[in-house]
């Protein structure tokens, strides 16, 4: 059942070291609450030769390119080649891929960023999953609490399925396009190889290779 909302369906797992997160686990949602405590074991398991340990549990890759005025606060992995901007800032509870970009101005907390994911320019990711080289165009937003603070709900073919959390932003997957100053509303989940216009508001499940051209306007890639 709901097969399309399934990590499996959704993720590379080859292209991110937090794989072993996923294990046994069918959906998204399900991961987000394990990512702190996950973090910090496997930070313990990286090797010093490729990651120096700052503070208070945070590794970076010493291949990384860490502009000096960035706050990064544990706990928190940054991957290999990956660069993070001026004046970005990374709360917490954050794995960022290889060869990502972390921009001006982003913020990420409780996040998962598979390899090669770009997040460059005046963004905020919180409660997310961002698949391999899924990119969020400037300004694009994931809104991770209802305005009513309820429990967010995953809409998804007419079913309403409850996810438990209070937190919840947006699941990308693979190749994933996000156009610029769009806000992914509470529970997006957005397949593979699909496209989001720019100032767009999404809400609920988008199929994967389809282009999102407004709520009512998804077509299919060609």
């Amino acid at each position: 059942m709901y097969e399309n909302l399934k990590n499996k369906n959704l993720f590379n797992f080859d292209e991110t070291i937090a794989a072993d997160i996923f294990t046994d686990i069918d959906f998204p949602w399900e991961v987000l609450p394990k990512i702190k405590d996950f973090i910090t074991g496997l930070g313990e398991s990286l090797s010093p030769d490729d990651y120096d340990k700052k503070g208070d549990n945070v590794w970076i890759a010493k291949s990384a390119a860490i502009a000096p005025t960035a706050t990064i606060n544990g706990p928190c992995i940054i991957g290999k080649d990956t660069e993070v901007r001026p004046g970005a800032f990374i709360r917490g509870n954050a794995i960022v891929g290889e060869k990502c970009v972390v921009g001006n101005s982003t913020e990420l907390k409780n996040v998962i960023l598979f390899n090669n994911v770009q997040v460059p320019h005046y963004n905020y990711v919180g409660d997310s999953i961002l698949g391999y080289k899924s990119h969020m165009g400037a300004g694009s937003i994931t809104s991770n609490v209802k305005s009513d603070k309820t429990n967010v709900v995953i809409k998804y073919e007419g079913d309403k399925i409850e996810t438990g959390l209070k937190k919840m932003g947006a699941i990308l997957g693979n190749y994933v396009e996000v156009g610029c100053n769009s806000v992914l509303n509470p529970g997006t989940i957005i397949g593979s190889n699909t496209n989001i216009y720019p100032l767009s508001s999404v809400r609920g499940y988008v199929p994967k290779g389809s282009i999102y051209k407004k709520q009512g306007d998804i077509v299919e890639k060609r």
